[in-house]
């Protein structure tokens, strides 16, 4: 078992055994099929409506790797805790519904399982892996044909949005059933394996476990400054303030001092905890939660980026440039659209404050300057001003926080990367360096003259 943890988003698949007290639950409320679903879904109004809301995560271990499952909302009404979750992963599971109706519905213009996968691979999720479940609902069970339906339509949208076909496995599946998840299943005879390129290496197998087993493990920035963007924040009796999220770069420790960005609070870690385990050190793609001294709950929230104090603290921006694709947008954008921007766990409103260069969507290349309106499917140089405080890198120094979709009435309109930042407070240094540079004549530092004063006459 690797000793790096791997994280991944699942919306359903295969989770562990639910206890005896959710399923006498369900027995009661007559919604026993929901009995899978209340392992990850804890809050009361997720319960009754059938449907989850927030990400929750749990252990999960293969015979090769650790995982972090993070199970991710799928409905509409939810998108930014899915978009919260999807940040911190490294691989997603993609559940495509062979039932009928329901793929039709999620492959459709502005269905979810479309925008999940494009949402997913703009926020630098490049392993995918799709099942195929509610094989035991097609017509007739179990049908091959219905299954290369459903692969042939997926695979499609996935390569147009930029994955590679060969290395995005697809698995059938009854969750509700348990068939093929585990174990080989002897009810699609016709299904032989999934086969995946990996690199030069062509790997296959049967089983959706085999798949989860067949990944890649990331490669981690450890030597970089820490960036850790927080999911949430709790105030647990007895321990204090306990802030939890992903360790995008660098590592944290018992004693280092935080700044937390872009409100630039300072606070000591106290201990760290990973799954209930107590850790002396924590690496690059660790899912952590971490007690903080002298920092009220109310002063943190989802969004805020930790890094330590006295090694490139974080900071917030007063604006920054980024390259955009306008996806699906029903109007003309100008300069002043002020739109929702979700990057890593942030989702903060951001002013287009200036549309400096149209480009070419495949080369890249300028092909105007300074236009005035963008449409769907054009690629722009933009400036963007956000309206509340925000932190954000750029993309070439830490790409999981330089990476941002852009929302818009329910749906993603844009998609980018953020090229520079100009930092809050960077005009002010900036200002003092021109101040220094008219001080200086010739290299050599100007000695402001002092009149003497006039003797008093006695």
């Amino acid at each position: 078992m690797l000793t790096s943890p791997l994280s991944a988003t699942l919306t359903v698949g295969s989770p562990p055994p639910p206890d005896t007290s959710s399923t006498n639950a369900v027995v009661l409320l007559g919604k026993t099929s929901f009995k899978y679903a209340w392992v990850f879904d804890k809050l009361k109004a997720e319960r009754e409506r059938g449907i989850s809301i927030d990400i929750s995560m749990q252990k999960f271990d293969t015979p090769r790797y650790s995982m972090t499952v993070i199970d991710a909302p799928g409905h509409r009404d939810f998108i930014r805790n899915m978009i919260t979750g999807t940040s911190q992963a490294d691989i997603a599971l993609l559940v495509v519904s062979a039932a009928k109706g329901e793929y039709e519905a999620g492959v459709s213009r502005n269905g979810q399982t479309r925008e999940h996968a494009l949402l997913a691979y703009t926020l630098g999720v490049k392993q995918l892996l799709v099942c195929v479940n509610k094989m035991d609902l097609t017509e007739p069970p179990y049908s091959q044909r219905r299954f290369n339906e459903v692969k042939r339509g997926v695979r499609s949208f996935l390569k147009r949005l930029g994955y590679n076909p060969l290395s995005v496995p697809f698995v059938p599946i009854s969750g509700w059933l348990g068939e093929n998840i585990v174990t080989v299943t002897h009810k699609m005879p016709w299904f032989t394996n999934w086969k995946v390129r990996r690199g030069k290496v062509t790997l296959t197998g049967s089983t959706l476990l085999e798949v989860l087993d067949s990944v890649d493990p990331p490669v981690r920035k450890a030597s970089q400054s820490l960036r850790l963007p927080l999911q949430d924040v709790y105030k647990i009796g007895g321990v204090g303030t306990v802030a939890v999220g992903k360790i995008e770069t660098g590592f944290l420790e018992p004693g280092m001092v935080l700044m937390f960005s872009p409100h630039k609070l300072t606070a000591e870690v106290k201990s760290i905890e990973m799954h209930y385990n107590r850790l002396q050190k924590a690496l690059p793609g660790y899912n952590v939660g971490f007690n903080i001294k002298n920092v009220a709950v109310k002063s943190l929230r989802r969004g805020d980026v930790a890094g330590n104090a006295h090694n490139d603290p974080p900071t917030a921006v007063k604006s920054f440039e980024a390259r955009v694709i306008i996806l699906n947008h029903p109007g003309r954008i100008r300069a002043g659209y002020c739109p929702v921007v979700d990057c890593h766990t942030a989702h903060v409103s951001c002013c287009f404050a200036e549309l400096k260069e149209k480009l070419d969507r495949r080369t890249g290349l300028k092909l105007e300057d300074k236009p005035d309106v963008l449409v769907s499917g054009d690629a722009a140089t933009i400036k963007l001003v956000p309206i509340k405080p925000l932190c954000v890198e750029s993309f070439y120094t830490y790409p999981s926080l330089g990476r941002f979709a852009v929302r818009d009435l329910k749906q993603t309109v844009a998609v980018g990367i953020i090229r520079s930042v100009e930092k809050d407070g960077m005009a002010k240094e900036e200002e003092k360096d021109k101040e220094r540079g008219r001080r200086k004549k010739g290299g050599q530092s100007v000695v402001p003259q002092v009149q003497p004063k006039p003797k008093e006459i006695k």
